[in-house]
């Protein structure tokens, strides 16, 4: 199979020593994010990137206005299909002294690597970002579709399938070995939080240079998926079903302590200068 690229998972936490401590960000800050991310990936020279990331993680309280971090240190996650692009994300993020997400003032302290899960057929998850099972562009985006339909996996099935094969990395007969597919949602948890009037999805929109352009929903509930290990995998690292590249979608092992898998991130040097890749 002719690859297009040479991909390498990677999935790193970033820690930021918090500069402002007590400082409050929106409840969900993943277009500031987006904003940031996509400056610090300017002229990279690659296209169709394929990367994910999680919301600033710390110790918050919630208020009136959105999450209140009283935490010292705050981390973000990143992974991405190829660790070139990694490098040049985190050899930017060091250039900077300080860098501003909203009202926070993050100072970049150090990179620790997730290790990579080895993945059977039925994994477990939870979201860590909302997860988003139709594209913006589509008249359904904000559509509501019980979980535990159909319709759901169907939908994730076809926005994964889609971007294993955009990615290059499977030949057309992986692609069609990979049938099997099924979500599993937690029936309990979604029982528990309707029962108290709580809820699992949410309409949230979409942001384009820091102005609104879309709305889509989004859905954050625990639950199992069956498929082959190769697609766990995949997921795992580049984000479950639409617009992953601006924070959806992101998910990690459920009932596992990710901390437990993180070591310094050998191959990265802060004081690297980044080049832009060929």
């Amino acid at each position: 199979m002719n690859l297009k690229y040479i991909f390498t998972d990677l999935r790193v936490r970033i820690i930021f020593k918090l500069q402002n401590k007590g400082v409050t960000l929106p409840f969900h800050h993943q277009h500031i994010l987006t904003a940031l991310i996509n400056d610090l990936l300017d002229g990279y020279a690659k296209e169709n990137l394929i990367y994910n990331f999680s919301g600033l993680k710390g110790q918050t309280r919630i208020s009136r206005q959105g999450l209140h971090y009283y935490s010292s240190r705050v981390t973000l996650v990143f992974s991405c299909l190829d660790k070139q692009i990694i490098d040049y994300f985190l050899a930017n993020i060091f250039r900077n002294k300080v860098l501003q997400v909203g009202n926070s003032l993050l100072v970049p302290e150090k990179v620790e690597e997730e290790q990579q899960p080895i993945f059977s057929n039925l994994s477990r998850y939870v979201c860590i970002s909302p997860l988003v099972i139709v594209s913006p562009d589509n008249y359904a985006a904000k559509e509501f579709v019980m979980p535990n339909e159909m319709h759901f996996s169907d939908m994730l099935y076809e926005s994964t399938m889609s971007k294993m094969e955009s990615s290059g990395l499977f030949s057309a007969q992986e692609i069609a070995s990979f049938y099997q597919f099924q979500i599993i949602p937690d029936k309990t948890y979604i029982e528990k939080l309707k029962s108290e009037s709580k809820k699992f999805a949410r309409i949230y929109t979409l942001y384009h240079k820091m102005l609104p352009y879309g709305e889509i929903r989004g859905y954050t509930f625990p639950f199992s998926l069956y498929a082959h290990p190769k697609v766990h995998h995949f997921i795992f690292n580049s984000g479950f079903g639409e617009v992953t590249n601006a924070g959806y979608g992101m998910l990690d092992i459920a009932h596992a302590d990710p901390l437990r898998r993180c070591v310094a991130y050998q191959d990265f040097v802060p004081n690297a200068i980044s080049k832009q890749a060929n």
